[in-house]
């Protein structure tokens, strides 16, 4: 069980590092191959568009026909578009594998890999590890993602101080992402058949097996739809806010420079990483749900009070401190998901949970471009995020605070005819 949870972790390390590693060079190497800004824009639209279909048509099946076949056949997309990238210059070319391969335009996680491997961490391990677990496995993707990043900037940096042109430069970091690729590849074929669905759900006699519907979820489909549409509206307000736009706001209110702006929010990922790691032992104490919401609230106040500070240090006073707890809801809303759920549905639950968060995040950049652009409303996406994250936070204590996964419930008296799915409402119509 140990390896298995080691090459789980090992793989998101390495992952997360090549993610980072590409994205900072990612929209500049694109510009060197020639291609405008709107196609450039189109193009990491449709890279959004494909991880979306690619991760619902994967995470749906993954179950029935296997986890590490199914991450395997990531990692070899994921290779194959790094490989693309760096030998060709054609645009439909590019687009194409942007669609059908795995590229992290953000540096944050894409494509099947992370709903899977919850599914697979959340079989190896006890209940109430769980949620540890997960804030660890958060905290590894937060520093990878990180090193990344100025891993793959200072490397085409230095290649270029040598003489090397910035195209091939960037085409280096493209090779390497391709690598990390492969390497992945190895770390899932390693992997123990004790990642896959249980034997003896397999094993269940027909007549007694529960109907799964089409996108591999049976009695807590309810609960999986109440629970995207909650996470959906916080992606939706986290995506008015993205470092992206942060960093605009910053350079832009306060003249900022990119190396101080790359040392703030170098700093505001480590922050969040540790944040999700303190998070597992608050939850012990209040639990999953209260966590999330508790935590959460506090955060998104400290957004709201940012664009009215009045000096930067203030402003990133309170940008940091928001980050230091922002997380918290993070390894606990990956583990509530999965304990609300059946073994054999969880890469369905979760792949279909993280694909509305997608979704939503996707929406609302635009939105914000058009708040930026006029003085007016400058500061507003701070509002808008903080505020419609609050809406989310009461709505899912709401909904939820009464429906306890299995580790907290030891207490209370066990009722083998209710599962934890039905308890939320996910009995199939």
């Amino acid at each position: 069980m140990r390896i298995n949870i080691t090459l789980l972790f090992t793989a998101r390390i390495m992952r997360l590092f090549a993610f980072g590693f590409m994205s900072v060079v990612l929209v500049i190497f694109l510009s060197e191959t020639g291609l405008g800004d709107a196609e450039i824009g189109l193009l990491l639209t449709m890279t959004l568009v494909g991880d979306v279909a690619l991760s619902f048509g994967v995470t749906a099946v993954a179950d029935r026909y296997g986890r590490r076949r199914m991450l395997v056949f990531g990692a070899f997309l994921m290779a194959v578009s790094g490989v693309i990238f760096a030998v060709t210059r054609n645009p439909a070319v590019l687009t194409l594998a942007a669609i059908i391969g795995i590229i992290s335009p953000s540096g944050n996680e894409i494509g099947p890999f992370l709903s899977i491997e919850q599914a697979a961490l959340s079989q190896l391990i006890d209940d109430k590890q769980r949620t540890a677990v997960f804030g660890w496995y958060n905290l590894a993707g937060s520093f990878a993602t990180a090193m990344g990043a100025l891993g793959g900037g200072w490397l085409s940096h230095v290649l270029q101080q040598n003489g090397m042109s910035a195209f091939e430069s960037y085409r280096h970091i493209m090779i390497g992402y391709a690598v990390a690729g492969g390497i992945l590849m190895i770390l899932f074929i390693a992997l123990s058949p004790r990642v896959e669905v249980p034997e003896t759900q397999r094993n269940m006699p027909d007549r007694v097996k529960p109907v799964k519907t089409y996108i591999g979820l049976h009695r807590s489909k309810k609960v999986v739809v109440r629970l995207s549409a909650l996470f959906a509206l916080d992606a939706f307000a986290g995506g008015f806010v993205v470092q992206s736009i942060m960093a605009y706001w910053f350079h832009t209110r306060f003249g900022v420079d990119t190396g101080v702006l790359g040392s703030i929010f170098f700093g505001a990922n480590i922050l969040a990483g540790i944040s999700a790691l303190l998070a597992t032992r608050i939850a012990a104490r209040i639990g999953l749900i209260r966590t999330m919401v508790f935590t959460h609230i506090p955060s998104n106040i400290l957004l709201i009070l940012v664009p009215l500070m009045p000096t930067l240090g203030w402003a990133i006073a309170l940008l940091l401190l928001r980050f230091s707890i922002s997380q918290m809801d993070v390894p606990t809303r990956q583990s509530y998901t999965m304990a609300v759920v059946a073994p054999d549905e969880r890469t369905a639950a979760s792949g279909i949970t993280n694909i509305a968060r997608s979704l939503g995040a996707a929406l609302s950049p635009t939105l914000s471009g058009l708040f930026l652009s006029n003085p007016i409303f400058f500061s507003v996406p701070f509002f808008l995020a903080g505020g419609l994250k609050i809406i989310y936070d009461v709505s899912l204590y709401t909904m939820f605070q009464h429906v306890k996964p299995p580790e907290e419930k030891d207490d209370e008296p066990e009722c083998p005819t209710l599962s934890v799915a039905e308890e939320a409402g996910g009995t199939a119509a």
